[in-house]
């Protein structure tokens, strides 16, 4: 009995050193072939097609629901470089005079501060503009009666003039806003007989 259970014993042993040896050739086997030329174009080339594949997935994936950030939105540059302080009265003053409208006619308004800043017939900077004055009369009215310092800037607003400062121009060119609801009859007289109305958007008329 001792001696079938040693030689059972020594049978185990010796097919687990064969094992151990199987094992130890192929891994040299498998290392020797890596190493070859053709086996690494053979795996460049499925990681190739592999990567392709997830890059599929992830534009279909993305095309299916997920945001898609436009090429050109990341390349996008802004038109208009402002310094802080007129940025800051630019939000203010588009605030103060489209804070009920929509982001189109928030934009609207910036657009046309922006295009006076533009034009040769009013002054260089957003500051100069929101503030400048005619015969010392305003030509925002929310200067004159004191809006501009109370408004709370809106993130709409922000967005609003952002788009704008990016190129989004939607004034036609329009250098004069009116509210006929508010506007003074005399002052309103003085935009249509010596201004081109454009269009109307909310509670505004645009001028050329």
């Amino acid at each position: 009995m001792k001696t079938y259970k040693k030689n059972m014993t020594i049978l185990l042993l010796c097919n687990v050193i064969l094992a151990v040896t199987w094992f130890n050739v192929k891994e040299l086997q498998i290392n020797r072939i890596a190493a070859t030329p053709a086996f690494q174009i053979r795996f460049m080339e499925d990681q190739a097609r592999l990567d392709a594949a997830t890059f599929i997935r992830l534009v279909t994936r993305a095309s299916s629901g997920q945001r898609v950030v436009d090429y050109n939105v990341i390349e996008k540059k802004a038109k208009y470089t402002l310094a802080k302080e007129d940025y800051e009265v630019l939000l203010r003053i588009v605030e103060a005079e489209a804070g009920g409208e929509d982001i189109t006619g928030k934009m609207l308004v910036a657009g046309v501060v922006m295009n006076r800043v533009e034009s040769n017939k009013f002054p260089d900077t957003v500051k100069e503009v929101v503030f400048q004055r005619e015969n010392g009369v305003a030509q925002f009215s929310p200067i004159s009666d004191g809006r501009y310092e109370k408004v709370s800037v809106s993130e709409e607003t922000k967005e609003a003039v952002d788009k704008v400062l990016y190129g989004e121009d939607i004034t036609k060119g329009a250098l004069y806003f009116a509210s006929r609801k508010y506007a003074d009859p005399e002052k309103m007289k003085w935009f249509d007989n010596s201004l081109t109305l454009l269009f109307s958007y909310g509670g505004h008329e645009f001028f050329s």
